[in-house]
Parts: C-alpha cells; structure tokens; sequence
C-alpha cells in the first residue's frame, strides 16, 4: 500500500437519548407520581496519537466515523445507557484542520495524545426531573441533544530528526537504504521516490535518528511544480537537512543544484534556512580529485559544510554517521539546556 499525507474525514457524535415519560404505577396508589429516567449521553469521537502509525491509508478506505448514540430513558427512573465512544488511532505528526475554515484545530506529536473531534449530545430529560409542588403529574420530557458533527482534514507531517533533500536522481534512494533499514525503491531515472520513505539509522553511541527521503524537488516546486510541494511540509520538522547534491554535473551544475534547493526551501518556508545543513557532494566515484576539490572550494565559498560521499560504494558514509551522531548530540544537549532553564 502506498503512502497517504492528507485525508478528508467525518466524525459525528452519538445523539443523547430522548427522556422518558412514565408513572409509577403501584397497587394501591391511583395515581403514582413520575418515574421517567432520563436518557444517555451520545459517545465521543476521539483521535489518538499512535507512534506505530506511518501513514493515513486507513483513511482511503473509511472515511466516516460515528460514536453511538445514548439510549432514551426508562420508567421506574431508569436512566438510558451512554453511547460507546468512537477512537480513531492516527500517527504522530497528524496536523488536524476545520474543512470548512481550514484552522489548525491541534498538532499531535505525541504517542497517546487525545483530541475530542466530536462531542456527543446530551441525554433528554426524564419526567421526574419536572415536578413541582403545583405540578406532581408532569408530562414533560426533553428529546436527547444531536451530536457534534463536522469533516476534518488530516495532514501528516512526518516526525524525523534528518530531513534527506536533492534534486531528482540524486541518489537519496540509495543513500537512504545504505545508512539504514530502509529498502525504497532504486533505479537511475528522475521520481523513482513518489512517497516519503522512513529509514533508522543505528548510531554506535547514540540514539537511534531517524532519516527522512522526501521525493525529488525541482525547481518551482513551492508552487506545486512536479511531487515536490506536497512533501515539502515532512521537513518542516526535521532539525538537520542533508542536501544530496549530484557531483557528477558539469561545470557549476553542482552549485546550481544546491541553489535550486536552497531556493524552494525559502520560498516554502524561509524559517527552513535556519535548520543544521550538511551538503553531501554524492557520486564522487564518477570524479577525479581535481574535479572534486574544484567543487568542494565552490561550496566551502559560500561558508557550507560539504562532504564526498558516493553513496552506491560506501565511500565517506561512517564520517558521515559521525557527524550526524554529534549534531544531534549537540541539539539534544542544547533541548535539555533549554528545558532545565524554563
């Protein structure tokens, strides 16, 4: 099954049972005075965080989700049921809109976090609850209150501490399968990646990271331009973005590739720029020396860390694990800094 980032779904609360009107109706007792119970509170639609989760593809194939409604009341002050609540399970990172007015309604990013989507109505009153002194035979009851009803948008925006970015045919694929346990597709022609594919990479000694392939971005992407605009908002998350870059261009290709990129991140999001970037300079094994060292000094120009790599034989990879086990050693150090100084 394939990837899922957005979805439009329907939730709607259980409807309150009506109130019951009843008298009690005893030997003896001419005219008993009410007893009708009042009815049940519909269910609740809830939305749980689920960390097992990858992906929205259960909502290809539902797209309805209902609570079930209280059960009315009864004579001899039997109150009805409550309805049984609805849980939908969602991934972590499920961005939750208003269809109608498209507001962020809550951001789940943690496992187990709860988001009451639909409340349910409210039981109807039962007679018994309308007697009075001038009144001991009332024949009123209230009717249950409808639940919340409403459709919801659900975007994904995965949750990875690396974010792996480049130009169709760069070789993040590949990358991506030679630094983790990730198998995606490979094969040399532009857009083999049409979705996001996740991949943990072990680290000797520290956490495991997890690492992000977003499909090629080209140039217009921001703007809907080819598969890139859809998946720009996975790395909106990430803390460190790894530009593959392919060094096998001619001339100041390279360099331009790394502009292309630089570019559709700011015009996504110019906060983007901000974020830990490491340029991988790939397919070194195409290459001499004298080209690479004219395409590393391009780059170290700007002030960019660059690495060589060559991703199809390995070349450069442990460095490259090592230095992503530092940067975010580094950024977990600064959080916990951050944090004991709130």
């Amino acid at each position: 099954m394939g990837f899922a980032d957005e979805a439009k779904f329907y939730v709607k609360g259980g409807d309150g049972g009506n109130g019951c009107v009843s008298f009690r109706r005893e030997k003896y007792v001419p005219k008993g005075g009410p007893n009708g119970g009042d009815g049940g509170k519909g269910g609740d639609v809830y939305l749980v965080a689920d960390r097992n989760l990858r992906s929205l593809i259960d909502f290809r194939f539902r797209s309805h989700f209902k609570a079930e409604s209280g059960v009315g009341g009864q004579g001899s002050d039997k109150h009805g049921r409550g309805g049984k609540d609805c849980i939908v399970h969602v991934p972590l990172g499920s961005v939750i809109k208003d269809a109608e007015t498209g507001a962020v309604l809550v951001d789940l990013v943690e496992d187990e976090q709860v988001f009451c989507a639909a409340e349910g109505g409210k039981g109807g009153l039962g007679n018994s609850r309308f007697a009075t002194s001038t009144n001991r035979a009332p024949r009123k009851s209230t009717p249950g209150c409808l639940g919340e009803e409403r459709w919801l948008i659900i975007e994904l925006k995965l949750l990875a501490d690396v974010g792996l970015i480049g130009l169709p045919n760069a070789g993040k694929s590949t990358l991506l399968s030679k630094l983790s346990a990730a198998n995606p597709k490979i094969a040399p022609y532009p857009f083999t990646t049409l979705e996001p594919q996740l991949g943990v990479l072990h680290l000797k000694y520290s956490e495991p990271c997890i690492i992000a392939d977003i499909p090629g971005l080209i140039e217009g992407a921001h703007e809907g331009v080819g598969l890139g605009h859809r998946f720009l908002r996975h790395i909106e998350r990430t803390s460190i973005l790894l530009h593959l870059i392919d060094a096998s261009g001619e001339g100041d290709q390279p360099l331009e590739e790394y502009k292309i990129l630089e570019a559709e991140l700011a015009a996504y999001k110019e906060e983007l720029l901000e974020r830990t970037h490491l340029v991988l300079l790939n397919k070194i094994d195409l290459i001499d020396e004298e080209r690479l060292k004219e395409i590393q000094d391009q780059f170290a120009s700007l002030g960019l860390e660059v690495r060589a790599i060559s991703a199809e034989t390995g070349e450069g990879l442990e460095s490259i694990k090592e230095r992503l086990a530092d940067l975010l050693e580094e950024q977990r150090a600064q959080e916990n800094d951050d944090l004991s100084g709130e």
